[in-house]
C-alpha cells in the first residue's frame, strides 16, 4: 500500500514532467509477470508498479519501495521483471525509487545476462538530485524514442 503512495506521490508527477504520460508512449500499472528459470523449477511470481511502453516494447520498469526501504530492497525484484522482457534482444532501463532516493537500472539480456547501477540519487542532497533524476528520464525518453519504432 505505502509503495502505491510513493508511486502515486512522487515516481508518477516525474514521470508526468519527463513525458512518460505523453503519446507514443502509455503507462500499465502492475501487470503479473511470471518468470521461470531454465533447468530448475523455479518460477518466480510478480507485479510490476510501473511499466512504461512504447509500441508493445517496453521502454522502462519502475519499482517503489517504502521510504524506510533502501534503494537495494527493489533490486532483485527489478532485475526479475527484466529478465521476463518478452523482447530480450534490447537494452531494457529501469529504476527503483523509495521517494527519497532512485537508481536508475540498464539491463542487458545476454548469456548470462548483464546490468549496470548508476549512483543513488537522493532528494535531500545539496542541490537537490530530482533534477538530475528527470534529466535522465528526459534522457531515456529519447533513447526510447529513437531505438522503437
Amino acid at each position: 500500500m505505502l509503495e502505491n503512495v510513493v508511486r502515486m506521490a512522487v515516481v508518477d508527477p516525474i514521470l508526468f514532467i519527463g513525458g512518460f504520460f505523453l503519446y507514443p508512449f502509455y503507462i500499465r500499472s502492475e501487470p503479473a509477470i511470471n518468470l521461470a528459470v531454465e533447468d530448475q523449477d523455479i518460477v518466480i511470481k510478480g507485479k510490476i508498479d510501473t511499466l512504461v511502453l512504447k509500441n508493445q516494447f517496453w521502454a522502462m520498469v519502475i519499482e517503489s519501495k517504502k521510504a524506510e526501504f533502501s534503494t537495494e530492497a527493489g533490486r532483485g525484484q527489478i532485475l526479475a521483471y527484466m529478465l521476463s522482457n518478452p523482447h530480450p534482444n534490447r537494452p531494457n532501463y529501469g529504476m527503483i525509487s523509495t521517494g527519497g532516493g532512485f537508481i536508475f537500472v540498464k539491463f542487458m539480456n545476454r548469456k548470462p545476462p548483464q546490468y549496470a547501477l548508476s549512483k543513488t540519487f537522493i532528494t535531500i542532497n545539496p542541490g537537490n538530485e530530482l533534477y538530475d533524476v528527470l534529466r535522465i528520464l528526459k534522457r531515456l525518453t529519447q533513447i526510447a524514442l529513437e531505438g522503437i519504432d
